[in-house]
């Protein structure tokens, strides 16, 4: 049986990145976690940081703006992960650049895990960042460096707790020093983007990392991206709050928003709800999730590749709400 690869996440203590670290732990792969020690000293990351020593996470000291700490921590490991917050994938051009230099990486996977950004059809402020994650990708390709793209769709603890509701999502974003507020859908009023036809897919967080690290050693996976596409967590918005509506007994009153409204509202609209209602407009009108076929020249779907995988489907997700 081969040697599982060596796994290095950077920004492994942000939200997807705590999924990933132990998903590559519990697989059996020596995970290593790039840390400041800024970070070691944050009363907010305690938690996580015990959860991986728990797991036998390997803890090694440096930072992304640190060319030297940053090759020192590459050259021990094979496969290189980002998950780095949206202010960092500008500087993602840093990890490249330590790759090139340490010259032992089989694989990199860049901060994705949403669409797949070269299949978008975003408006501002969304739009930039799709952009900045394509100029990400085209300079991976450019360097010659091996890499998989995880395009995840939705993160279902985001998503599905509010069933997408734009106010309610973006409270669910804002960090809080407070106690966080319980977050139920609704159940009187729901509000649509769009027609509510076309279809989203919502993924679990811990799904999204098995399928991840299942691709690192995967040669199928190999300079492709990787689609996280369940059959079961695929739905229209007008099919998800009938789902929900059957689950809870009760009709609840629809409310279409038109394009032409929900761009306004964009507009309009100060951050990060502006970036929510502008990735849901995405999504929701223009169908970003699922409005093209996987071509095996490009992609690959983890739900065919990787059967085995159990993954929690959207209606179960729901029941913890009902």
């Amino acid at each position: 049986m081969a040697e599982k690869s060596k796994i290095l996440v950077i920004g492994g203590t942000g939200y997807i990145g705590k999924f990933i670290v132990e998903a590559s732990a519990k697989a059996g792969h020596p995970t290593f976690v790039l840390i400041r020690e800024s970070t070691l000293r944050d009363p907010a990351k305690s938690k996580t940081l015990d959860n991986f020593n728990t797991l036998g996470v390997n803890f090694l000291h440096g930072d992304l703006y640190d060319h030297k700490s940053l090759v020192k921590a590459i050259k021990q490991v094979d496969v290189v992960i980002s998950t780095v917050g949206h202010p960092q994938i500008p500087d993602q051009d840093k990890i490249m650049a330590a790759i090139k230099e340490a010259g032992n990486i089989k694989r990199f996977l860049p901060a994705e895990f949403g669409n797949d950004v070269d299949r978008v059809h975003a408006v501002e402020p969304a739009k930039t960042a799709c952009f900045t994650k394509a100029k990400i990708r085209r300079a991976i390709e450019a360097e010659g460096i091996p890499y998989t793209y995880v395009a995840a769709k939705f993160f279902a603890g985001y998503f599905l707790p509010t069933l997408s509701q734009p106010e309610a999502t973006t409270e669910f974003f804002l960090p809080t020093l407070a106690q966080p507020k319980a977050i139920v859908p609704p159940r009187d009023k729901i509000v649509i983007l769009g027609d509510g036809n076309p279809k989203a897919v919502f993924n679990k967080e811990e799904d999204i990392a098995t399928y991840t690290i299942k691709a690192v050693d995967d040669p199928r996976t190999l300079n492709k991206n990787l689609y996280i596409r369940p059959p079961l967590n695929t739905y229209s918005f007008n099919d998800l709050i009938s789902l929900w509506e059957k689950k809870i007994g009760k009709t609840l009153e629809r409310s279409y928003v038109s394009e032409e409204q929900l761009l306004k509202n964009i507009q309009e609209a100060s951050i990060p709800h502006n970036v929510i209602l502008a990735v849901e407009h995405s999504v929701f009108v223009k169908g970003d999730h699922t409005n093209f076929e996987i071509e095996p020249s490009f992609g690959v779907e983890a739900t065919e590749l990787y059967p085995d995988v159990k993954y929690t489907t959207v209606e179960d997700y729901l029941d913890q709400f009902v």
